[in-house]
């Protein structure tokens, strides 16, 4: 997300490397291009040159002229105002009330059925909920059909009514049926309207009015711009939403209306969606967004993933079969499955400082394990817990049952053999210490 607009950014800042000395001429230049590329990026002309001005009065305020990194200094300053842009600090769903009830409203095709699911997901496997699904699109099937299906697959409950063409009716049952089951939370996925169609935005309100929701979220596809922004101003018009959730942030989007949206309607983003499976939800983190946007990877994502995939106790017996050399081809597996979880590759890699500008070219498939795990399915479970019994032979077998060469056998042998000398040496204090004693020293 955001490459093209980090690459014209990181252009911009080029101006002044080289620079015998920082000037409030090549400052401007800078800055110049920084306006460039945010309204390339489809962001409001309003918002940019607003934000170019903030950076450059709070540059020349801070004495950048002076400083004696005064390029890094420019980059925190936009680093920071960035983050202001984008809200400051994340902003969470308020979960106080039981049901907490949750109204999701946007245009038709903004992924808002898709996000209701994964909001449920999320609430359900992250804070601990009970939420309530409730299909409250009276003129699509299809959408009603969609819900339960995204239920099942995530064991949330689903309650719809379509003999019912009432949206408040049907929003009140639901939320009746909540309090009977102990849901707490309920998810209203409302029918997607256009916001010039004066009959479906009175009926939103209406429903707004009638079940007086705790929030009411406003999804909008990223990819539209700035054409996001506008509708989201309608809407807020109409509804005083509590928040916004960006979809599709994973596309070729050129970020627009992650910047713009904020300034505009004065609501906060609370999530965004990073691609097509139930977990590729993110809550918004303007601070991380701008390190994002700047280059600087996202480390503290990465991070919260990988330790929602930590499980201690696995972990502790992993350390003693480390420490005994038993780590084994089902224990490499069972890591491979859980970086699997942690999300799109490419986004992982694009969260690790300076690796993300590396990779940006390079094709990184969600598949890239598929062969590893193909040939690792193919030895006996025998093989698997004791590699040291795979010879020529019965590596002639293994690229056979994998349908992969005896070539790419031999490199993951030798990549598990390395892996597990150097999880052996990092666990062996003592072996550390020596290798760094015996290591060449600068002179």
């Amino acid at each position: 997300m955001f490459e093209n607009l980090s690459d014209k950014i990181e252009r911009a800042f080029k101006l002044l490397k080289g620079q015998g000395k920082i000037s409030e001429v090549n400052i401007s230049e800078t800055l110049k291009e920084i306006r460039k590329a945010l309204l390339d990026a489809d962001v409001n002309y309003k918002v940019a040159k607003t934000f170019t001005d903030t950076v450059k009065q709070k540059a020349l305020g801070q004495n950048v002229l002076n400083s004696i990194s005064p390029g890094q200094l420019l980059i925190k300053i936009t680093r920071d105002e960035l983050a202001e842009l984008m809200g400051g600090k994340n902003k969470e769903l308020e979960l106080i009330s039981n049901p907490t009830i949750v109204l999701m409203s946007g245009l038709q095709g903004s992924g808002k059925t898709t996000f209701s699911g994964k909001l449920a997901n999320y609430l359900k496997n992250k804070r601990g909920k009970k939420p309530l699904l409730v299909a409250c699109d009276i003129y699509r099937p299809a959408a009603i059909d969609q819900l339960h299906v995204l239920g099942e697959q995530i064991g949330v409950e689903v309650f719809s009514d379509r003999e019912n063409k009432d949206a408040v009716s049907i929003s009140k049952k639901a939320i009746e049926q909540a309090k009977l089951n102990g849901n707490t939370v309920v998810i209203i996925d409302t029918a997607g309207r256009l916001a010039v169609d004066e009959q479906m935005m009175a009926e939103i309100a209406a429903v707004k009015n009638a079940i007086k929701p705790d929030e009411i979220l406003f999804v909008v596809d990223a990819m539209t711009g700035q054409d996001a922004v506008n509708t989201a101003k309608t809407f807020n018009d109409r509804l005083d939403f509590g928040g916004v959730v960006l979809t599709k942030l994973d596309g070729d989007t050129r970020g627009g209306a992650a910047l713009s949206i904020r300034s505009v309607v004065n609501k906060p983003i609370k999530f965004i969606g990073t691609g097509e499976k139930m977990e590729a939800i993110d809550v918004f983190h303007p601070d991380r967004m701008a390190d994002r946007i700047l280059g600087m990877g996202d480390v503290v994502t990465l991070v919260e993933r990988a330790q929602e995939q930590f499980n201690e106790e696995e972990a502790r017996k992993l350390q003693k079969k480390i420490a005994k050399n038993q780590f084994s081809f089902d224990d490499f597996l069972s890591q491979l499955q859980q970086i699997k979880k942690m999300g799109n590759m490419k986004d992982l890699v694009s969260m690790i400082p300076g690796v993300g500008k590396a990779m940006k070219d390079v094709e990184i498939n969600d598949d890239a394990f598929k062969h590893i795990e193909a040939i690792i399915h193919s030895m006996t479970p025998k093989e698997r817990q004791n590699p040291d019994l795979i010879n020529g032979s019965r590596k002639q077998r293994i690229a056979s049952g994998s349908g992969r060469n005896i070539q790419e056998v031999n490199k993951l042998m030798k990549q598990f053999e390395d892996t597990r000398k150097m999880m052996r040496m990092m666990g062996n204090k003592d072996q550390m210490m020596k290798m760094m004693r015996n290591m060449p020293r600068q002179r």
